[in-house]
């Protein structure tokens, strides 16, 4: 079996990581993607961190030595015992053994802070949304999910800011592809618009056929190497759809994989879709089995920089 792929997804808590790779897990299929959270491999848990002082984001708190290691057992074909990180209680459990599958994809907030780490990756993203958003979609996850009180996320997300800045952020520069969902002028959330920077290190499909001069559709700008795309989120549902049908043309080795669950994502326990989301997933979908198709020929993958 040729290696799995492997997609690297950084961002600072609360970013959106998961409802990033959510979709392209449903399409890929979840028997074909084995999921590494980075978060498994703090080195303390919640009640140590506090009395040690020290943040999850500091690389001195987490076993990165250990993650690099994985990653390239997951890479050459071979099986972890993976640490598990439980954020309900913010406890370990005990390790669990994994396989790896075609595709690997780690979601963490460290995931490209060493160049070791950064080249076992076949496709690193990074995901840039506004501060107050992050800020507040972190409030609502924390609350909902892991037991906290709004004055403790608060007080977290202030204690957290300076390492932030230093460790999380400077990742961006690392990326392939930079995405910034955000609000339009109005401040919609439900339809929030994307900023995507596109840059040299993979090939990316050709999206300017698909530029329209009435605002209403994407627009594409180029700053050197840089290819950046903005998507709204008001972007009309035949316009995202013949881009992404043009995304998936570009795949016909992949046909098989094409389904309806793109852009999907969840307010609560309603069910909602986001156009600009799904063409972001399928631009990410289009470099997974671009590469794995390379990678299935016989080739090192699809990057035009792969360390080999």
């Amino acid at each position: 079996m040729p290696r799995p792929i492997m997609l690297g997804v950084v961002g600072d808590s609360g970013a959106g990581k998961t409802t990033l790779t959510r979709g392209l897990v449903r399409i890929l299929g979840e028997a074909q993607v084995t999921r590494v959270a980075a978060d498994d491999y703090h080195r303390y848990d919640r009640r140590q961190r506090a009395e040690h002082g020290v943040s999850p984001l500091d690389p001195a708190g987490n076993y990165l030595d250990i993650l690099q290691q994985h990653l390239a057992h997951l890479r050459a074909g071979q099986a972890i015992l993976k640490p598990v990180y439980r954020h309900q209680d913010g406890t370990f459990g005990p390790a669990q053994y994994v396989r790896p599958a075609q595709f690997t994809i780690v979601e963490g907030m460290l995931g490209f802070h060493t160049a070791a780490i950064r080249d076992a990756y076949d496709v690193r993203v990074y995901l840039a949304p506004p501060e107050d958003l992050r800020r507040e979609w972190k409030v609502q996850r924390d609350i909902s999910r892991r037991g906290y009180t709004t004055d403790e996320v608060l007080s977290e997300l202030d204690r957290r800011e300076g390492d932030a800045e230093v460790y999380i952020r400077p990742q961006q520069r690392y990326a392939d592809i930079v995405v910034s969902f955000t609000p339009d002028v109005n401040g919609d959330q439900e339809h929030l618009d994307a900023n995507v920077k596109m840059r040299p290190g993979l090939p990316h499909p050709d999206l300017s056929p698909f530029v329209e001069e009435d605002g209403a559709g994407i627009t594409l700008t180029q700053q050197r190497a840089e290819i950046q795309l903005h998507v709204p989120g008001t972007i009309a549902p035949h316009r995202a759809a013949a881009i992404e049908e043009a995304v998936w043309d570009r795949m016909h080795f992949a046909s098989h994989l094409r389904g309806d669950r793109l852009g999907e994502f969840t307010v609560g326990t309603q069910l909602h879709r986001s156009e600009s989301l799904a063409i972001v997933q399928v631009l990410i979908l289009y470099q997974l089995v671009t590469a794995r198709a390379a990678v299935a020929l016989g080739g090192l993958g699809a990057r035009v920089d792969q360390p080999g």
